[in-house]
Order: C-alpha cells, then structure tokens, then sequence
C-alpha cells in the first residue's frame, strides 16, 4: 500500500491552505484516504498528483488581459499611448474580450496591488494570455521568473517589445532607487562595524583590566 502524507505536506502540494483542504472535504472534492487515531487527515502522492490533473483539466485559462503600467502620475498620457497601441494590436489580431489593466507604479515595486491580484489570477490558471507592451512594464527586473511562473500555470506571455512606450526617466528613476537602496545597506554596514570594532575593543581592554587585577 502506497504511504500516506500529512494535511500540511498535501495542502503545500497543491499550493493551498490547509482550510482549504478541510472545506474540500466538506464539498465532496478531495476526500482523505484515512485518518490517524486522533482524527487527522492523510492522503497519498498518488492521490494528489491525480487531482491536479483534474483541477488543470477542469480550469484551463480562459480570461486574455492586457497589461499597462507607468510609474508615476505625470506619465499618464504615457499610459493611455500604451494602452491604445495595445488596443489596436488586439483588434489587428482579432482578440475579443481582453481585459484591460492599467496601474500607476514603479517597477521595481513588487507590492503594486493590480499587478499582485493578476499573479493570483495566474496562479488560479484563470490567464490564457498576458499582453504587454514592452517586458518592463510588467517588471523591471526579474521578467525571465514571472514568464516561467506564468508558463508554468498555462498563460502566455505575448510582447511586443514597444521601446518607445518605455519611458527613459522611469529607468534613470528606478536605477537612482536601487542606487539609494544599496548605499543606505553600505552606511548601515560601515556603522555596523565600527560598532562592532568599538565593542571588541572594549572587550579587550576588560580581559586586560582583569588580568592585571589578577
């Protein structure tokens, strides 16, 4: 007979809550094949494996949504430039029904809530197609994980590589931020350490102290 695994191993399979788990055994959904004698639920590899296979084949992606960022207020006609170049590709294209999103943020700011709330969407395998504009208007950095992650749960990630809807001061901002960001970690490692340089030196004069008093 094939081992059980715990709730907590199975819901971290599946990339769900524990709660979750229990509110799909109340529905009928995933079923535990037994239970310790104190009552807690086990499954087995086998058993979970199958019913992603059946949530994947149950929710293929359906939703196409197109993506617009600027990182500031000022760039809004930035933003509606980007917009419409993206609507008259999906039209050339004959998409119908995409969802248009547009936010205001940086990119190197991964906290923007419309940018969040459409990675969840992915993760859930609603996204068929994510459509940009240029790859940093999604992130500045990192773009190569976020298109792996979106592959991974079924949605395309289709570019069209617009340099001119780019902007060139949000890179000069973005580099100036991370500029900032790694001097404040040098200032607070030079404190640190001639913090740490005072403290041995303390120490050693308080070996000394009590060497000569013995």
């Amino acid at each position: 007979m094939e081992s059980t695994i715990s709730t907590g191993k199975a819901a971290k399979l599946l990339g769900v809550s524990v709660k979750t788990l229990q509110r799909w055994e109340r529905e009928g959904r995933l079923i535990p094949v037994a239970r310790t004698d104190s009552n807690r639920r086990l499954y087995t590899e086998t058993q979970i494996r199958e019913f992603i296979g059946l949530r994947q084949a149950n929710h293929a992606p359906t939703k196409l949504v197109a993506y617009c960022r600027v990182s500031n207020a000022a760039q809004k006609p930035d933003l509606a430039n980007q917009r419409k170049v993206l609507e008259e590709f999906v039209v050339a294209k004959g998409l119908a029904g995409v969802e248009f999103i547009e936010e205001v943020g940086g990119g190197l700011n991964f906290r923007r809530k419309r940018f969040l709330a459409l990675m969840d969407e992915i993760g859930r395998r609603e996204v068929k197609m994510l459509i940009l504009a240029h790859r940093d208007r999604l992130t500045r950095f990192g773009f190569e994980w976020f298109e792996h992650y979106a592959q991974a749960h079924g949605c395309e990630v289709l570019v069209l590589n617009q340099e001119r809807l780019s902007p060139e001061q949000e890179m000069v901002q973005d580099l100036m931020t991370i500029v900032h960001c790694f001097s404040s970690r040098l200032y607070g490692l030079r404190n640190y350490r001639k913090k740490l340089n005072e403290a041995l030196k303390q120490d050693v004069n308080d070996v000394k102290k009590a060497q000569q008093c013995n």
